[in-house]
């Protein structure tokens, strides 16, 4: 099988199909497309959501942090505690074990999460450190998504450009060969830099208290993939048009060196958000006001997935496994 994810035919068909029993205190539970639980408590509902860190080797406790609470900040919840497991192998020191942790705390700090709990655990079983963190937040049910409520027009907006996670780890992990290919300093410096705009709590909260029917993280198989996901949970199709998605200096030079597809590389850091036209219009006032680039950049339409004219393949296995 092909490194990444599971493709979503084979997702559904080995996971969800088997997954039979329901409980009615389950509000939400995992799909494509749905990536947290929802379980309830009454006036709120208990977002849970869980996610590894694989493809990375610098910065993977701030990345941690940041991956798990950017899921549940798209459903519009607040992120309160976390759970981290570490897996690694025995050439692991103790300073990597501490650096991971410092990261990882730094991180909570900023986002205000706290980590309480996990397992951390040296084993043969993995060839590189692995993380997998698990966070619990908290939400209204009254501000629960609604994405079946979705209509054809309702606009696709993005926030900030794309493939913001990926482009990080490239230019950390693969500095030297950036600069082998004359890849200028600045440029790869920018690129790091592009981590800092991994987080996407506050305008996950923002669209959520505004009450949009759908928002989506972008992961693995970067805008792509995200918007074919987005497709199959509000059961309608998408277009759009690539003119409008924004894609930093430092993401299209390294894309364009190694020979990758920036739209279908791993793109924590930048929110898929569907709504009406009405609400989309006040998001992006909102959202422009705290600084933050945001851009309409497609419709929903009745089914078909497209961008500008070409039809859009489902995600396969990333593009940073091509290159990491």
């Amino acid at each position: 099988m092909d490194i990444g994810k599971l493709p979503n035919d084979l997702l559904k068909n080995l996971v969800f199909d088997l997954l039979t029993n329901r409980r009615k205190d389950v509000l939400t539970r995992g799909s494509i497309g749905e990536d947290c639980g929802v379980i309830d408590f009454g006036k709120y509902g208990c977002v849970v959501s869980t996610d590894p860190i694989t493809g990375a080797f610098n910065n993977i406790g701030k990345l941690a942090i940041h991956i798990s609470c950017n899921d549940v900040a798209s459903n519009g919840a607040e992120p309160i505690g976390i759970l981290l497991t570490i897996l690694a192998p025995e050439t692991t020191t103790e300073g990597d074990i501490k650096n991971i942790m410092k990261d990882a705390s730094c991180a909570s700090k900023e986002l205000n999460v706290e980590i309480i709990g996990g397992h951390t655990e040296i084993t043969d079983a993995v060839n590189k450190i692995v993380i997998n963190s698990t966070v619990i937040g908290r939400q209204l049910k009254s501000k629960l998504l609604d994405p079946k409520s979705i209509k054809k027009g309702y606009k696709v907006i993005l926030t900030k450009s794309i493939a913001i996670e990926g482009t990080s780890i490239i230019a950390e992990d693969l500095e030297d060969k950036l600069i082998e290919g004359e890849i200028s300093r600045e440029l790869i410096e920018e690129g790091k830099r592009l981590i800092n705009k991994i987080s996407v709590i506050k305008e996950g909260m923002i669209a959520g208290e505004l009450g949009v029917e759908y928002m989506h993280d972008i992961t693995e198989g970067g805008i792509f993939g995200a918007i074919h996901e987005a497709s199959h949970a509000i059961n309608k199709g998408i277009q759009i048009y690539k003119e409008k998605i924004n894609i930093e200096k430092s993401t299209k030079t390294i894309c364009d060196y190694l020979d990758i597809n920036p739209y279908r590389l791993i793109a924590s850091g930048s929110l898929v958000i569907i709504t009406n036209d009405e609400k989309a219009d006040l998001l992006l006032d909102k959202l422009n006001k705290e600084n933050i680039e945001c851009e309409i950049i497609g419709e929903v339409i009745d089914e078909g997935i497209y961008a500008d004219n070409e039809k859009v393949l489902p995600p396969e296995s990333d593009e940073l496994y091509r290159v990491v």
